[in-house]
């Protein structure tokens, strides 16, 4: 849900969007502002009782606090931002919190410059503080892409216990680079606060994100001075009020006083966020901020629009070289593609043809791009190349070989989910190729990765939208990710028990969809006899004598897995009495679902289905108590599990477990039904029978 807040007299929008939680525009109630004094740290920060709370944390976060301001240098408007945190250490795991990384952009001559940064470390010795200074010349610069530079540095002599703080600030000529802010890390978080005053001169989209309240939340709208140093007037010429040209002359130190707004956030007591199943990058669930240039409305002139749109980014893409010009310039290709064209009359048998192709003559070299690094030839002559170079090359194929293919771009779940209201092509990092068939129905197509079948994308690319590249003739549109296919797991399971409650068996396992993928790369990895050695890991007192494995090349069929197994009892002599839980040990082990709470999504990216049919031969003359049968659903036909148990002849028991899950995505206030569920489900798995002799 979206809410949009335009004040009277500002240009400054603010847009929230927040998944599965709304920010109310209201202030919330009122909060004491934390302050610190740099360099003197409190007391309390040295008082173990201050963190008892925080035994299981490395670190705490005790205080961060930054603010975004505009000045007037010359007649041009920069950004400058502080920032001011104090970090206590609790463990050694936390010393990598002592390290400083501040990204600065540049492009060109042109760079982002870091002031004023300085830091302390202090740790109580005998009953005093010691204070140790950041040494700023010690620090080093990585150059993360071609237009982030990070200055790092560490502070000096961190031990357990020890309070680091550091300040700094950041002057910027890049409007549209404006500071994002997180409020959240991956320890907790005592105080964070933002501010930031934004003139009349500048329209910022706002994108709060993150699933944890705010504690404080206020806009004010407030006169602004800026000193103006200009030789000619506020319009025409260079910078943003002077140069000459038609508009009122300003002198060449005016004081210019504008409408600008104030906005200030807090967060207190923001939990650490953990790492937890099921997630997609972390960034998709992190507490911040994140701000975009929309607009500029300078004395003289109107309102310039400079946000983007997605008609703008798709003409981008079909215009730029890397992207659009590379999907003619596959002639190279002619010679492979005739006989497939005669061959395949059927669009979808053809474009399997032709993917089947493309893997054969590019590899994937595991680099994520969404345009290609250089011409397609070159990837088809080298036989490697990213996922762009790969995907391209498949989609001018497929458009050679007389198929109307289009390219989507979307954004892999390691990079993190899409905003579909904020046009950013910053926002996407891969592409892959959509083929219309009749009734409607899209094919979504890629070839990076040889082990899947035409049709299934590899789980890399299960991020929920995607948006379409349209052509003249067709507009771009969002295209849904969710795959039709899940994740299929079936066991068929033929157990015999002995008087000594020994049991022996034969397994058929099938594969089907995206769990047939994961095996089929985990074979290719491991190799047969390694796989089954991590089988027999995880059951350390089971024996495999014998097993085959079937169908691993047959992409479009289900990958069998047959073996023979044995469970010693471990005890001699026969028992009148036996308890045996046949189906604990094929089934999910333990719940995935540990914590009580969850305040993000579950994100499976396919729907689930495991079926165990397990037979079981009891000794000669006993006989089996059988569990009850149970129904679980969870809500909104979210899904469903199905435990039977019954005596198909005499002398045997059947237990049949059919767990089904049939969303790919479960919202953060289904986790509870959802882990209730799966305890129930394992419950009933390791349900013990009762096998006695009269």
């Amino acid at each position: 849900m979206i809410t949009k807040l335009r004040l009277a007299g500002s240009l400054a929008a603010l847009t929230f969007l927040l998944p599965g939680r709304l920010l109310a525009q209201e202030a919330p109630a009122p909060v004491k502002v934390v302050k610190i004094k740099f360099g003197q740290p409190e007391p309390a920060d040295f008082d173990a009782k201050s963190f008892v709370a925080d035994s299981a944390a490395s670190g705490v976060v005790l205080y961060d606090y930054g603010s975004t301001r505009f000045r007037l240098k010359g007649t041009n408007f920069q950004l400058e931002s502080d920032r001011v945190t104090r970090i206590k250490i609790l463990k050694k795991a936390g010393y990598d919190l002592a390290t400083i990384e501040i990204p600065l952009y540049h492009r060109g001559s042109d760079e982002e410059k870091l002031v004023g940064l300085r830091g302390f470390t202090y740790n109580e010795v005998g009953g005093k503080v010691e204070k140790v200074k950041l040494e700023t010349d010690k620090g080093f610069t990585e150059e993360r892409t071609s237009n982030i530079r990070v200055r790092k540095f560490t502070l000096p002599n961190v031990r357990e216990g020890a309070v680091i703080e550091y300040a700094y600030t950041v002057t910027s000529d890049f409007y549209f680079n404006f500071q994002d802010w997180t409020f959240q890390r991956e320890v907790p978080t005592r105080w964070s606060e933002f501010q930031a005053t934004i003139p009349e001169y500048f329209d910022y989209k706002m994108l709060m994100q993150g699933y944890e309240p705010l504690a404080l939340q206020t806009s004010e709208s407030q006169q602004a001075q800026y000193n103006l140093h200009t030789e000619g007037g506020f319009t025409g010429g260079s910078g943003l009020f002077g140069g000459g040209g038609s508009g009122r002359v300003a002198a060449s130190n005016e004081v210019i006083t504008a409408q600008a707004t104030n906005y200030h956030w807090a967060m207190q007591n923001v939990p650490a966020l953990r790492d937890e199943p099921y997630m997609t990058t972390t960034r998709d669930y992190v507490a911040r901020i994140n701000f975009e240039l929309a607009g500029t409305r300078m004395p003289g002139s109107g309102y310039r629009n400079v946000a983007g749109n997605w008609d703008k980014i798709n003409s981008e893409l079909q215009n730029s070289d890397e992207f659009g010009g590379q999907l003619g310039r596959v002639a190279f290709l002619d010679a492979a593609l005739k006989p497939l064209v005669t061959q395949y009359p059927d669009p979808a048998a053809r474009a399997a043809a032709v993917r089947e192709l493309v893997i054969k003559s590019v590899k994937y070299d595991g680099t994520n791009r969404y345009s290609a690094s250089g011409p397609l030839k070159k990837s088809y002559e080298l036989h490697r190349g990213t996922s762009a170079d790969v995907n391209l090359l498949l989609i001018a194929a497929l458009r050679q070989a007389g198929l109307p293919a289009q390219p989507v771009i979307l954004s892999t779940r390691a990079h993190g989910r899409v905003n579909e209201t904020f046009p950013l092509l910053e926002q996407f990092n891969y592409v892959i190729g959509l083929l219309p068939l009749e009734g409607g129905k899209d094919l979504l197509l890629d070839a990076t990765e040889p082990l899947l079948p035409c049709g299934l994308l590899p789980q890399r690319c299960l991020n929920q939208t995607g948006r379409l590249v349209g052509s003249k003739e067709q507009a771009g549109r969002w295209v849904s990710l969710t795959p039709a296919q899940r994740h299929n797991h079936y066991q068929e399971i033929k157990l015999k028990l002995d008087e000594q409650g020994n049991l022996v068996g034969k397994v058929h396992e099938e594969h089907g969809g995206y769990s047939a993928a994961s095996v089929r790369e985990k074979l290719q990895q491991l190799g047969e006899k390694k796989y089954v050695t991590e089988l027999a890991n995880r059951h350390p007192s089971w024996e495999f004598p014998a097993y085959t494995f079937s169908d691993v090349a047959e992409l479009s069929k289900p990958l069998a897995f047959n073996y023979d197994v044995r469970q010693p009892a471990g005890t001699s002599g026969a028992t009148s009495e036996l308890y045996v839980s046949p189906l604990a040990g094929f089934g999910q082990r333990q719940n995935p679902f540990q914590h009580a709470e969850r305040t993000f999504p579950v994100d499976f990216g396919a729907a689930n289905k495991d079926i165990i049919v397990l037979t079981l031969t009891l000794p000669q003359g006993y006989t089996a108590e059988l569990p009850k049968a149970a129904s679980i659903s969870l809500p909104d036909q979210g899904g469903r599990y199905i435990y039977a148990a019954s005596s198909p002849a005499p002398g045997t028991v059947q237990l049949v477990s059919r767990l089904t899950l049939d969303k790919p995505v479960y919202g953060a206030e289904e986790y509870a039904s959802l882990r209730e569920f799966y305890r129930l489900a394992l419950a009933k798995q390791a349900e013990a029978l009762v096998i006695k002799k009269p």
